[in-house]
C-alpha cells in the first residue's frame, strides 16, 4: 500500500482526517492504554470532531459567599489563545452550570476551538446556535457563583483516570475525548495517519468485493 505520510501533519490536517478511535488505536499501539476517560462525558452542541490543545483549569465546589467571584475563571478565558480547548476539571460535580454562552463567547473570539467541562453546563440552546462544541456531564441552570470556583490554571489535572496537561493534544467527537501526551505526539499522529489510510485501502478492498477475512489477511486491520 502506499499511504504517504506528509513531513509534517498540522492541526488543521487532523480535522480533516483523523477522529478520536483511530488516535486511539494509534496510542494502544505504544502501549499506552488510558489517554481515553472512562466517564460518560456528552457532546452537547455540536457533533464535529475537534482537535485542539489543553487549557486546563482546577474547579471545587463551594459553600461559601465569594468575595471575588469569577476572579480565575476570568483570567482563564483571557488568557486563553488560538487552537485551545477549555479543560475543566471539576470531578463531576453538578452543583452549578460552570460554562455557557458567555464564556463561549469569550473564548471563542480568541479563537479557542472547544471545551471539556466534567461537570455541568448551561446555555446549551445558545452555545449550539453558536456552533461552539462543548463536552460535558450534564446541564443545570445554576450560576456557579458561591457554589463553584476555579481554583487553579495550567496544571496538570485528571478526569475520569486520565491526566490532562497544559498543551496536550486532544481529539474530541461523538464517540469520546482523547488526550495525546506532549511527549508522543509526533509519532502517535504519524501512526494514526497512517491507519487512517490503511483503513481507507481495506474499505475500498471490502467494496470492490474482496470478504472482510482476505482484506483482514491482506492488511492486517480491522
Amino acid at each position: 500500500m502506499n499511504n504517504p505520510t506528509p513531513e509534517t501533519i498540522t492541526l488543521d490536517m487532523m480535522r480533516e482526517s483523523l477522529y478520536s478511535a483511530i488516535v486511539c488505536d494509534a496510542l494502544d499501539s505504544i502501549g499506552l492504554t488510558n489517554q481515553s476517560p472512562r466517564k460518560e462525558l456528552f457532546p452537547m452542541t455540536v457533533e464535529d470532531v475537534v482537535v485542539g490543545r489543553c487549557k486546563t483549569s482546577l474547579w471545587a465546589d463551594m459553600y461559601h459567599t465569594d468575595s471575588s467571584p469569577y476572579e480565575l475563571e476570568l483570567k482563564g478565558v483571557d488568557s486563553i489563545n488560538a487552537d485551545e480547548i477549555f479543560i475543566a476539571a471539576a470531578s463531576g460535580s453538578m452543583r452549578s452550570g460552570i460554562w455557557g454562552e458567555l464564556l463561549s463567547t469569550a473564548v471563542k473570539h480568541r479563537g479557542c476551538c472547544g471545551a471539556i467541562i466534567d461537570g455541568a453546563v448551561r446555555d446549551v440552546r445558545q452555545m449550539r446556535e453558536m456552533s461552539f462544541p462543548v463536552w460535558a456531564v450534564g446541564t443545570s441552570p445554576y450560576d456557579s457563583k458561591d457554589r463553584q470556583r476555579i481554583i487553579d490554571l495550567d496544571i496538570p489535572v485528571e478526569i475520569g483516570g486520565v491526566n490532562f496537561s497544559p498543551g496536550d493534544l486532544v481529539i474530541a467527537d461523538v464517540d469520546g475525548i482523547v488526550v495525546v501526551p506532549q511527549e508522543v505526539e509526533d509519532k502517535v499522529i504519524r501512526l494514526a495517519w497512517q491507519k487512517v489510510h490503511e483503513e481507507n485501502t481495506f474499505r475500498d478492498s471490502i467494496k470492490a468485493g474482496m470478504s472482510a477475512t482476505e482484506a483482514f489477511a491482506k492488511y492486517g486491520i480491522l
